[in-house]
């Protein structure tokens, strides 16, 4: 099944898995839509369903407003999981999409949701220990200018007028979100975190991925690829394995390897 379907405008779902033991959520990075992890969907074992974000702004969802404040994207996104996390699951968010993945783990507390099995960040330090940012202030030179920097965005995209106003207006959005956000109190969690960061990414040092042991009472792992800010695309085999990993393997080990990949 594609597109919105019985899941409504928050998650894209990209093949049923109704007999899945377990549902994997993933929140992507600012500038990302949900469609950035449809490749994930071919790597997975029948026992696991993907379910990802998507956010205003972007890809299906191109012609709505972005949403420009965490609170409200946050709550929204809670309140969709709800209706679907009838089983156990794991939450994975990369760069931006760390901590909305957090935030939403925390409003679904407070709802009487159960935390997931795990909650796996990339690319991001712990909420609490990056505030404020200029990025979104930027002309559009600037932003563009940032974008290189971390990669992930096509060069073609940002060189074509058309595209690069459209890119911009959602990813300004994003970016004013994220370096405005202010996470409020909260009792830690208690699940495992793992934290995945990319050797040479900029964002995110060995030191400072440590630091996501303070969102929980649950066990911390740190895992560390080759690559930057967007290791997880040129890894993204690795990463899938490091996320299945996460789980019971009787759950998903088939043959002596993760299904779908040697």
């Amino acid at each position: 099944m594609t597109g919105a379907g019985p899941l409504g405008p928050w998650l894209r779902r990209y093949q049923a898995r109704p007999a899945a033991a377990v549902r994997l959520v993933c929140f992507p990075h600012a500038g990302g839509g949900a469609g950035s992890y449809r490749p994930w969907d071919t790597l997975l074992p029948s026992s696991v369903e993907l379910v990802a974000v998507q956010y205003p702004g972007r890809e299906d969802r191109f012609a709505e407003p972005p949403v420009a404040e965490m609170d409200e994207l946050a709550g929204q996104v809670a309140g969709a999981l709800r209706r679907v996390l009838d089983r156990p699951y794991l939450v994975f968010g990369h760069s931006m999409g760390s901590a909305i993945a957090y935030e939403t783990v925390q409003r679904l507390r407070r709802l009487g949701v159960a935390e997931p099995d795990a909650l796996i960040v990339s690319g991001r330090p712990a909420p609490g220990e990056v505030t404020g940012g200029e990025v979104h202030l930027r002309d559009d030179t600037g932003l563009c200018d940032e974008l290189t920097r971390l990669g992930g965005t096509p060069a073609e995209v940002l060189a074509d007028p058309q595209l690069r106003r459209a890119v911009l207006r959602y990813v300004r959005s994003d970016y004013r979100l994220i370096e405005t956000y202010r996470p409020a109190p909260a009792p830690p969690l208690s699940c495992p975190v793992s934290v995945l960061r990319g050797g040479d990414d900029p964002e995110l040092s060995a030191a400072q991925a440590a630091g996501w042991s303070r969102v929980t009472t649950g066990s911390l792992d740190v895992h560390t690829f080759p690559g930057d800010h967007f290791y997880l695309v040129p890894q993204r085999q690795a990463v899938v394995r490091t996320v299945l990993g996460t789980l019971d393997p009787a759950l998903t080990r088939t043959g002596g390897s993760w299904a779908g990949i040697p």
